[in-house]
């Protein structure tokens, strides 16, 4: 085993590699596969999630039906316990080896890079990352906005706190506050059935993606996917689309869905362990032995 892809599988690695190589910019996609070996929760499924979230399960709450804006009027501590939890976890979490890897690459880039993510975690602008580099497509816990749309527009979360009861998963009060109108606040992340996210933020960083997949030039692109399912398909069909359109082959690591388009490139492993051959196979394709040149 060459830590988690197999021998057989070490042509891939170095398909990838070589693509990767020949690249003058990168395009990173992640999904929530990405913070998993991180030590962050897999909610892949009812029990996923309930294993992260016991108390959920009593109450017969999925993550669907908790990620849902309703939730902040008619219970915000129940809303604040599920959001306040995953803000100070996100906020403590180490981002792994990959994450480093992906930016080392970046930076060797002539015409740069860019992240596109449905992650709302932070963890690339917490390995460095540039947060003009990052897309977050449903927004960032690390950001609020007022429920009442008083007009604050979108705030940063720094200093903001959530006392929440580890048995109940329910927030204490006080409760995150809008610094304008002191209206309950709640997270700049888009929910299932959320009619109210600002979306000013993403727009921005939409408009700058924009930018950059226009100044690229089609061949010299390598497109690397991370972790992303296709129940919730968002990244997966981001990354073909730029694959398809910029000639580039796409490359997608997932242990569970790695299957890719024609000519793409699948490696059914973790972020982390195919980061790292990936990478180790790279030096060599940046620097092969004198013999081979």
């Amino acid at each position: 085993m060459m830590d988690g892809i197999s021998a057989f599988d070490a042509e891939v690695g170095r398909l990838a590699a070589r693509q990767i190589a020949s690249a003058e910019a990168l395009v990173i996609g992640a999904g929530a596969g990405m913070g998993v070996d991180s030590g962050l929760p897999d909610f892949r499924g009812q029990q996923g999630f309930w294993r992260a979230y016991p108390a959920y399960q009593k109450l017969g709450l999925s993550f669907s039906s908790l990620a849902n804006p309703q939730w902040f009027w008619t219970d915000p501590e129940l809303a604040w316990g599920f959001y306040g939890h995953r803000l100070e976890l996100y906020r403590r979490t180490v981002p792994h080896e990959g994450f480093a890897l992906l930016l080392k690459w970046a930076r060797r880039m002539q015409r740069g890079a860019i992240v596109f993510t449905s992650n709302v975690d932070g963890q690339f602008q917490r390995a460095g990352f540039d947060p003009a580099q990052v897309v977050e497509a449903h927004g960032a816990i690390d950001f609020l906005q007022c429920t009442r749309s008083c007009g604050v527009g979108i705030f940063p979360a720094d200093g903001v706190h959530v006392d929440v009861d580890e048995e109940t998963f329910r927030a204490r009060p006080p409760l995150p506050a809008c610094p304008s109108c002191g209206e309950l606040a709640r997270p700049n992340i888009l929910m299932f059935g959320d009619g109210e996210w600002d979306s000013e933020r993403t727009e921005l960083q939409h408009a700058e993606l924009t930018r950059f997949l226009g100044a690229v030039e089609a061949g010299k692109v390598a497109v690397v996917e991370c972790g992303a399912g296709s129940a919730i398909p968002t990244v997966r069909r981001f990354c073909e689309r730029v694959a398809a359109s910029t000639g580039a082959r796409l490359i997608r690591v997932n242990p569970r869905e790695p299957e890719v388009p024609a000519g793409g490139i699948g490696v059914p492993s973790g972020a982390r362990a195919a980061l790292a051959v990936i990478d180790g196979l790279l030096e060599g394709a940046l620097h092969p032995p004198a013999e081979t040149r």
